[in-house]
């Protein structure tokens, strides 16, 4: 617990830190709502590319969309079975189009293919390729098994296609100052895709996995691989070379999946494959498909329950799988679905408090925290099934956090009384496999929000986490509790919000 405890101290300071530059770093313009970057300038004496430029003149309609994915399971309902022609048939749709991106930045035009950006978090945008911060720092020992020496920074951008861009039309119109926020704007077209690549700051020589991957030139100052806590400062942009690790593409298909509307898929880069007529895109396979939440798996005692809603490759790299989500539901090495977390004991009567904690439940007294270091508490679908907005209460935004909390925000867990100690760094979490702990893994369709009061946002986190928060804090003067968190649930201090 000592070793564990120090680990998470070192955390929270490596969080704290890291923050100051997520939320206000000295040479960040004033955020307007279609900047394409944070203001910084890359010497022209390091770099004389392309730069980003935001996608943002959505159109109001779109046609419907050929969905080759559907004809690849002949137009029947997702399954286990099928999940994989599913995915490889979604990866060719986009692929064309991700390769230019990917490879051949110098001709890519996003809006001219009809890709499209999400407004208002242009200061929080490297200025060469537009990547925001997606996990600040991933620790080791997540990905132990697969050689990981270092942590490292995640990297991610997102774009939203020609079908999918009517939405962002619906909510921000053309000058994205008022947002329309109601049950119907919200609501993305059947065939909308949506997709996100994510690189890392770590090559081959820190990650054997990386060996061979491909590089992008980023501008940053939130690096853990070569400023790891607790030693990182705040310190300068420098450019550098990151890998390109994962690539997400999720689809709004309802006669697939008919019980939450989405399928959500993983493709990872895999060293062992060699690059063909597709160039890097024949490097990346999938990691798997999610279309569900299993509800029904939520026996805390059974680490890998049977899922009927979930695909995992098995022919996928090693460490793609390292970071599977609770009950090994899908999540990439990107997405953070392990944490760590704490929860009283003894709350749940009748089943095994065991969760990944390896204390053995005939050891706890009734009521005795839990702590639980790199636990399995969330998924692709549980994650992003919390896209919602209280349009009563921006402030707040989210009536519920990405992750399994006890509290609309992270709060001190059980057993912990001081905000300066370790335990401090731990989520105040509901007891794996409870009524509440479920109320993350629930089948909703993207149109029911998960709490009342609030509009439901289709699965679209980007928009709920993201765009109106920073909208809202430009907009209002006023910092938002959003923008205080990390994704992983580790609130700033107040003192640099």
């Amino acid at each position: 617990m000592e070793k564990q405890m120090m680990k998470a101290f070192k955390s929270l300071l490596w969080s704290a830190a890291c923050s100051l530059l997520l939320a206000g770093p000295a040479h960040a313009a004033p955020n307007t709502p279609f900047a394409d970057n944070n203001g910084t300038v890359v010497p022209p004496n390091q770099y004389s590319g392309p730069f980003f430029k935001l996608s943002h003149d959505y159109p109001a309609t779109a046609p419907v969309p050929a969905m080759p994915w559907r004809k690849a399971i002949n137009n029947g309902r997702i399954s286990t079975r099928n999940a994989s022609a599913y995915a490889e048939a979604l990866k060719q749709a986009v692929g064309p189009d991700m390769r230019v991106l990917i490879e051949d930045y110098a001709n890519w035009n996003a809006a001219q293919r009809g890709w499209y950006n999400e407004p208002w978090i242009g200061n929080l945008r490297e200025p060469i390729h537009g990547m925001y911060v997606g996990s600040q720092e991933l620790d080791a020992s997540l990905f132990a098994k697969s050689g990981l020496t270092k942590p490292i920074t995640t990297y991610v951008l997102t774009y939203y296609d020609r079908t999918a861009a009517p939405t962002l039309y619906n909510i921000w119109g053309k000058t994205a100052m008022q947002p329309n926020i109601n049950a119907r704007s919200t609501q993305f077209a059947e065939g909308s895709v949506v997709v996100k690549a994510s690189f890392i700051t770590a090559e081959g020589k820190v990650w054997p996995a990386m060996e061979g991957a491909l590089s992008w030139p980023l501008y940053i100052s939130v690096d853990a691989s070569t400023n790891p806590p607790p030693d990182y400062t705040a310190s300068p942009p420098v450019l550098i070379k990151a890998s390109f690790m994962q690539f997400d593409i999720i689809v709004k298909d309802s006669v697939s999946a008919p019980a939450t509307g989405w399928v959500f898929t993983t493709l990872v880069y895999d060293k062992r494959l060699k690059r063909g007529p597709n160039g890097i895109w024949d490097q990346m396979v999938v990691l798997g498909a999610q279309w569900g939440n299993d509800p029904q798996a939520k026996d805390p005692s059974n680490p890998r329950p049977k899922l009927l809603e979930n695909w995992n490759n098995p022919a996928a790299p090693l460490y793609g799988g390292e970071t599977f989500g609770w009950g090994e539901r899908l999540s990439g090495p990107n997405d953070g679905a392990m944490n760590d977390f704490a929860y009283s004991s003894g709350t749940n009567p009748g089943t095994r408090d065991t969760a990944a904690s390896r204390v053995k439940a005939d050891q706890l007294k009734v009521g005795a925290p839990v702590y639980v270091t790199n636990g399995k508490n969330s998924s692709c679908m549980s994650c992003h099934s919390t896209a919602q907005w209280n349009p009563k209460n921006p402030s707040l935004g989210m009536d519920s956090f990405l992750l399994p909390l006890l509290t609309p925000r992270p709060q001190l867990p059980p057993g912990c009384s001081n905000a300066k100690d370790p335990c401090a760094n731990f989520l105040n979490s509901p007891p794996p496999g409870s009524p509440l702990w479920m109320k993350w893994f629930q089948n909703r369709k993207g149109d029911v929000p998960m709490d009342k009061g609030s509009i439901a946002a289709d699965f679209d986190m980007v928009l709920t986490f993201k765009s109106l928060p920073a909208w809202y804090q430009a907009t209002q003067g006023k910092p938002h509790q959003l923008l205080s968190t990390d994704r992983n649930g580790r609130a700033y201090p107040s003192t640099i919000r």
